[in-house]
Parts: C-alpha cells; structure tokens; sequence
C-alpha cells in the first residue's frame, strides 16, 4: 500500500516538468555547484571559531560522513530498493533529464541525507534563524530535485531525511559532550562576514536561475 502511494506521489511530482525546469533542477542537483557555498561554509568556521576551528569542522565532515555512508553504503545495499528509473513496470512513464538515470538502488537518497545532515547541524551550531530557513530551504529544494529527475521516490527522500538529521543529532552531541567550549562560543558575531556564505549561496542560486533561462 506504502509502495503503491509513493509510486503514484513520485509520478505525480516527477510528471510536473518544463524544459526551464528541467535545466534548473539538473544544475541544482550537482555537488560541484556548491562548492564555493561549501568554501564559504568553511572559511566563517575557521573564522569564528579559530582555534576551536578544528573540532568543529571535524563535526562536520563526521556529520557528512556519516550520513553519506550510512545512506548510500549500508542501507541502499541492504534495502536494494530499485529507484523509480530502474523499476519494471515504471521506468517507461519516467521523465529523465540528459539521458541521467542514477545508479541501480535509491533508498535511501545520500543527497537528502548530506543536505538535511548539514543543514540541521549548521542550525544547532550557528543559532541564527536566517541560517536555518536558508539551509533547510536549500535542503528541500536539492531533495525535490532528485524526485524531479526521476531518480528517487519521495520515501526515498524521507528516509535520507531522516538519516542525516539523526547523523546531525549524533555528531552536535558529541561536539557538545567532548568539546564543550567549541559550542558554547556558537553564537555568530555581530561583523560583515557572518552572512556571507549566505550570500554565496543566494548567488549560485541566481546564476543556475540565469544560466537555465538560455
């Protein structure tokens, strides 16, 4: 019954497609893309909290880390749930974009996994409000645009969730437990850089909104 409704909602969401769209959601899903968002990221780290620096960023690529693997090498493997692009009966009504098709197994999705782990983890370690809409925003975009591609069902994306927030959780804590210090200076300071990977992600976004328009 479950398989029956995420077949059908995955049908549904993946059905509402434009050419637009479809050169829009294959940029947003690329991890190159991000990465001067991540470099940004990773800079306010190192200059926020300097020497404490360190452990944070350590938290971080565990929170990455973990739920990546814990996504893509242990539960796709044990699961061998066929994504929809690969399931008989289905893979015909697919709408694909450049021919892309992903791998064989799709739950759980390691791309909700990193996003939401990251997004969650940044939240409890900035404590800034404009942060957690942003990131979580950006999280349920680059998810949405996997079911888009027709490469994931939506229980696919629930279940990536779901692991990276767990994996978010698990690695705040122990940043929290081993090196208290590092969380309690979370707080963001009041200077110019403090929003600045915001605002490199607010311009990757414009550039794919612009780039997809030609």
């Amino acid at each position: 019954m479950l398989i029956a409704v995420d077949a059908s909602l995955f049908l549904f969401l993946n059905g509402l497609h434009a050419p637009y769209w479809d050169t829009f959601m294959y940029a947003f899903s690329q991890v190159a893309v991000w990465i001067p968002f991540y470099a940004a990221l990773l800079w306010l780290m190192v200059r926020t909290w300097r020497r404490e620096s360190v452990w944070v960023v350590l938290a971080v690529v565990l929170c990455i880390v973990l739920a990546d693997q814990v996504a893509s090498g242990l539960i796709k493997e044990w699961v061998q749930r066929p994504r929809p692009t690969h399931t008989a009966g289905l893979q015909e009504l697919v709408h694909t974009v450049n021919g892309y098709r992903g791998g064989r197994y799709g739950f759980v999705s390691s791309h909700a996994a990193n996003t939401f782990g990251l997004a969650l983890f940044c939240t409890l370690l900035f404590r800034d409000k404009w942060y957690a809409w942003s990131l979580f925003l950006w999280a349920v975009v680059t998810s949405y645009s996997r079911i888009y591609l027709g490469v994931h069902f939506p229980g696919d994306i629930l279940g990536g969730t779901l692991v990276g927030l767990g994996a978010a959780w698990l690695c705040y804590y122990l940043l929290r437990s081993f090196r208290p210090q590092a969380v309690q200076r979370s707080d963001l300071p009041r200077a110019w850089f403090q929003y600045l990977p915001l605002w490199v992600l607010a311009a990757t976004v414009l550039v794919i909104a612009v780039y997809s328009a030609f």
